[in-house]
């Protein structure tokens, strides 16, 4: 089940993006560290996650949130059977989510996730 679908943007100036996002649109700040994070002020279906350059190596164009660790699991379980390309390993990162990278069939690369209970 996919709770979010989350857009990334590049962020050479993290306070300037934040100013841009919040004041033009609305959105509002969900987490500064490690990345941007923001949602839109109706609920966090709608978030945008602004990265520092060379912060992921490679940097996802999206992520889906799959809502709940074992779902990332069984997806990453799924990506290896069909002999898709995992870019970055199935990891629990120190920020409380459980992830992994994989290239789409055109190479676009996707982050997989779920928060940790």
């Amino acid at each position: 089940m996919i709770s979010r679908l989350v857009s990334y943007a590049d962020g050479d100036d993290i306070a300037a993006s934040r100013d841009f996002y919040v004041e033009v649109f609305g959105l509002e700040v969900a987490m500064e560290d490690p990345v941007l994070g923001l949602r839109a002020p109706t609920g966090p279906t709608g978030q945008v996650v602004v990265l520092p350059r060379g912060m992921e190596d490679p940097q996802p164009r999206f992520g889906i949130d799959v809502g709940d660790p074992a779902a990332v699991d069984a997806a990453h379980a799924e990506v290896v059977r069909r002999g898709s390309r995992v870019v970055y390993p199935l990891t629990d990162e120190p920020w409380g989510v459980r992830r992994f990278f994989v290239e789409d069939p055109s190479g676009t690369v996707v982050n997989v996730l779920a928060h940790l209970p």
